[in-house]
């Protein structure tokens, strides 16, 4: 057996990780290795016990819940939305599988603070009548947070108590967590990750998202419990979960399609399931082999553990399977046109794609409404190179030479960047 707690030192230093915790679930035995610190700050050690942030690996959670609704007879997955929730200002095109599976054609970046109440969740969507559709519901694939506050309201409504107690309630308890929480209140009762900025590596100044979009993005957990949760479904209960929707993903890390929520991923002919979580610097990234029956869970308190996870997981994997993670997308050298200059813009971001002085193009991303409440980069340029296929549509940026290179694709209409569709102005 390999040493991944050396392993795991070596590639978090390389990557300047500051802490990480890595979950293993192969052969039925969980293998748990904490390395570094949880705040540079502080300087509290890492321990296998710590909470860090899952981030949109919530939204798993969330998904789970509403199809155990529809298990109970209690919702169809492709019911109107607005049957379940009538006051739900939203488009009475959008069903509950169109939310599930980033397809509603919502603007989903809203992160619009409603307080902390047991409210918050109910007023969100109610904001949700001055929100623009990206394009017609059905059509296309935007990873949208939004509908899944959404679906959150869903399962308080349907449940008649809140989001978070419906979780502990459906998920956490029946799962026997006992380190799972999705308050500050909580948290801080356990041994709990701060975010830091990367390349800087300085802790963040905010720790958590707001509660109103809890069931997109704000669980913390510990690698033990999100590893439990990893098992639950490999269970013939959540099989639809995994069944592909035939949709057009970035092809970022595999991705071939889209589950129930779970994307789904081709590793050299091996399918995987898993989902990734990325919050105020913070990532977390799980993948679940289901042939194998092997699950593998990294969570960091870095904006730059990308790099550390594709590493260490492509080990893990390789190890436990022969096959480790598909390599990322580099830019070739050839030359670009200018048909892809202006400004793309949705409710929590505008991008304005320009020509550098150094004669490649570039990515300006701008925060704007409520995500200037939280960001740690209000503005910030990226590269941006041409990738293959060589048809003037194709690129590839990263935020810095820490981070990977990742997909970008153009339209005449719109740009796809972070699996997210932006349309032109």
């Amino acid at each position: 057996m390999p040493d991944w707690s050396a392993r795991l030192s070596e590639l978090a230093e390389a990557a300047s990780v500051p802490g990480a915790v890595l979950g293993i679930w192969a052969d039925g035995e969980t293998t748990i290795t904490p390395y570094g610190v949880l705040n540079v700050a502080t300087g509290v050690e890492t321990t296998a016990d710590s909470l860090f942030h899952l981030g949109s690996i919530s939204k798993a959670w969330t998904a789970t819940m509403i199809v155990q609704l529809a298990e109970e007879g209690r919702l169809d997955l492709d019911d109107a939305v607005v049957k379940v929730l009538p006051e739900a200002p939203i488009d009475p095109r959008i069903t509950v599988r169109h939310l599930l599976t980033h397809t509603s054609g919502i603007d989903g970046d809203v992160f619009t603070d409603t307080g902390r109440g047991d409210d918050c969740v109910q007023r969100y969507v109610a904001l949700l009548a001055g929100v623009d559709l990206l394009f017609e519901p059905g059509t296309a694939y935007s990873y949208c947070n939004a509908g899944y506050a959404v679906l959150g309201r869903i399962i308080e409504v349907l449940d008649n108590r809140t989001w978070d107690a419906s979780l502990r309630a459906r998920l956490i308890d029946p799962l026997g967590l006992k380190k799972t929480v999705t308050l500050p209140e909580e948290a801080i009762l356990h041994r709990a990750a701060v975010g830091h900025k990367a390349p800087e590596g300085t802790p963040v100044e905010t720790w958590q998202l707001p509660r109103s979009i809890g069931p997109a993005g704000l669980i913390a957990s510990t690698a033990g419990d999100l590893l439990a949760f990893a098992r639950s479904h490999l269970t013939d209960r959540y099989d639809a979960m995994r069944e592909p929707h035939g949709l057009t993903t970035s092809g970022s890390g595999g991705t071939v399609d889209i589950g129930l929520c779970w994307r789904l991923y081709n590793w050299s002919g091996r399918s995987l399931f898993g989902h990734d979580g990325t919050t105020i610097g913070q990532q977390a990234f799980l993948r679940i082999d289901p042939e194998a029956r092997v699950a593998v869970c990294l969570l960091t308190n870095s904006s730059a553990g990308t790099s550390l996870f594709e590493a260490i997981a492509s080990e893990v994997f390789t190890h436990h399977t022969g096959v480790g993670h598909p390599p990322r997308p580099e830019p070739i050298d050839v030359p670009t046109d200018d048909r892809h200059l202006g400004t793309y813009a949705r409710a929590s971001v505008e991008i304005e794609v320009v020509r550098r002085p150094d004669g490649h193009l570039g990515m300006i991303y701008r925060a704007i409404g409520d995500r200037l409440a939280f960001t740690e980069k209000p503005v910030a340029e990226d590269e941006l190179r041409p990738a293959a296929p060589d048809d003037g549509n194709h690129f590839v940026t990263r935020e810095s030479p820490q981070h990977p290179w990742v997909p970008v694709i153009f339209a005449e209409t719109h740009v796809r960047s972070a699996d997210r569709y932006t349309p032109k102005r």
